[in-house]
């Protein structure tokens, strides 16, 4: 297949360009930072292209357009993800350029199109539990879940004939930078704050467990012309015990400090209240954050087991245990 990656620099994107090289796709993708996309294409095991396009400009949608022609499907990875920051710049980044690829993949006649989106549009400040797709969304918690909502919407409303939506849990490995590397920088300079005794479970998604839900919603068959999927390791574990788990991994003395959640709630509004003065820093903690630390969240994988056949084949504990490899050979 010709496949087109938008944000193949990033994180996500990168491995998905990887794969699909090594699987024999012919892959163009998409980023704005030269020194990411040589490293893309120096470990790119076959035929990749990259392209030049910032998808905030006002070039993009004419350079996606021309980029998506001839070819079968597209993986829409480019976005902003953060707990912080301005609301015209994920709207840029996570409206907009949804919005971009959803008019080129119409116009030229792209067949599938799967798009990273978050179960963060699932948070409340409560336990919830073995969440499905189908789950009343409450009122977004910040300006990222905002957008996301608005670029499904998008998707779910195009002309393209096959649609994928993917919610992936805190997806961490190699080439990470954001959710492994501030937690480690919390860990290494001060106590970690543990509201509710470390109680709340987490879900977390290794990226080649991401990356293999990806081939398979491009090759198999979808119930449905536009279908959603949770997505994540399918292993639930409370913060103390991956906090315990990192230790271990990365040889590193994890203090814990149990702050009651009133307390550690009322930081983060002050905070983010400070924040305010300097918006384009963001805060040491978030509502957001302090929430994820505070309250479960799981995801019902039933669906994607039931249309995909996704079965998680990287465990938590090898994931951490990878990522952990690869980050101290950065160090050296």
């Amino acid at each position: 297949m010709n496949i087109l990656v938008t944000g193949g620099t990033g994180f996500v994107g990168r491995h998905i360009v990887w794969r699909l090289s090594a699987e024999g796709h012919q892959v163009t993708f998409t980023g704005r930072n030269e020194r990411a996309a040589q490293q893309v294409l120096a470990h790119s095991p076959g035929n990749v292209t990259w392209l030049a396009i910032d998808h905030a400009s006002p070039e993009a949608g004419k350079q996606i357009h021309q980029a998506s022609q001839g070819h079968q499907a597209v993986v829409h990875t480019a976005g902003l993800s953060s707990p912080w920051g301005r609301y015209h710049d994920f709207y840029s980044a996570n409206v907009e350029s949804t919005e971009q690829v959803v008019s080129a993949c119409e116009s030229q006649g792209v067949q599938r199109l799967i798009h990273i989106s978050t179960p963060s549009l699932y948070f409340r400040f409560a336990d919830c539990l073995n969440i499905d797709e189908d789950s009343v969304l409450p009122p977004p918690v910040n300006h990222y879940a905002a957008t996301k909502a608005l670029a499904e919407a998008r998707i779910r409303e195009s002309r393209i004939p096959n649609t994928v939506l993917f919610r992936p849990r805190a997806i961490f490995g190699p080439w990470d930078n954001t959710l492994m590397p501030r937690l480690l920088r919390v860990i290494e300079k001060s106590a970690v704050p543990t509201p509710r005794q470390g109680r709340a479970l987490v879900d977390l998604t290794y990226i080649d467990n991401l990356v293999d839900a990806v081939l398979l919603a491009l090759h198999q068959p979808l119930p449905a012309r536009s279908v959603t999927y949770n997505l994540s390791n399918g292993q639930p574990i409370c913060i103390s015990d991956l906090l315990n788990e990192i230790s271990t991994q990365f040889d590193l003395t994890v203090r814990k400090r149990n702050l009651p959640w009133p307390v550690l709630y009322g930081i983060a509004c002050c905070l983010e209240g400070l924040g305010k003065l300097t918006p384009d820093k963001e805060p040491l903690l978030t509502r957001y954050s302090a929430g994820v630390m505070a309250f479960s969240q799981t995801l019902c994988l039933d669906r994607i087991r039931a249309d995909l056949n996704y079965q998680p084949r990287v465990s938590l504990h090898e994931g951490i245990a990878r990522y952990a490899t690869w980050y101290r050979d950065q160090l050296r």
